[in-house]
């Protein structure tokens, strides 16, 4: 298993019963979501002067998912924030597909009207250590600052999307303050990117109105 950024998050939103994500449209917004931040804390995404994203560095990051990003990111000036809702199903399709590569889930494709992927983790007690990981962040009483900035990212990534395994709902209100000192770190990076992170919640309900990008 890869320790990217995306893949972990992809991982934390699966569901045994479910045979995938628990919600696969929330987790499309999540695994984008962990894409940006996993390329800006590589420096390969910096803010602009004009608040757009701008990418910086030469050469590939070596992995196939992050490289397409980075290259949609090279295009036209955009916000975090739309990048976040931007080909969102098709990355979160490309990060299962890496994740089968890797040998870390295998992926059935089911046809017929209501065609849909199952897919089964091949290695659940990674998945739990990952799972416990993630909690103690959110968990812990030390200072935000203290964490692992990517762990960091995780816990707040989960929380913007209730990731049952993770942040459930009761979990996210009892640990409001600890998660806004999390999502805080985001802010070194980018301010516009903690923006988008912090408005996620309201771009996701947003999209299930049918007000979302694909």
């Amino acid at each position: 298993m890869t320790d990217a950024l995306p893949y972990r998050m992809y991982l934390l939103a699966h569901d045994d019963a479910a045979r995938g994500p628990w919600d696969r449209r929330r987790t499309g917004f999540l695994v984008r979501a962990a894409v940006l931040v996993e390329l800006a804390l590589r420096g390969h995404l910096v803010p602009g002067d004009d608040g757009a994203v701008r990418t910086a560095g030469s050469g590939s990051t070596g992995d196939p998912v992050l490289d397409e990003v980075l290259r949609e990111a090279a295009g036209r000036p955009q916000g975090w924030k739309a990048l976040v809702r931007r080909h969102r199903e098709r990355t979160l399709r490309a990060v299962e597909d890496r994740l089968a590569a890797l040998g870390s889930i295998t992926v059935e494709e089911r046809g017929g009207p209501f065609a849909r992927r199952r897919v089964t983790v091949s290695d659940p007690a990674a998945v739990r250590a990952l799972t416990a990981r993630a909690a103690a962040v959110l968990h812990a009483t030390g200072p935000a600052a203290e964490a692992d900035a990517a762990d960091a990212a995780l816990v707040v990534l989960s929380a913007a999307g209730h990731v049952p395994s993770v942040a459930p709902r009761h979990d996210t209100r009892a640990h409001r303050a600890r998660i806004d000192a999390l999502t805080g770190r985001l802010g070194a990076l980018a301010p516009g990117l903690e923006k988008a992170v912090r408005g996620l919640r309201t771009t996701m309900i947003a999209a299930q109105g049918g007000m979302g990008g694909s």
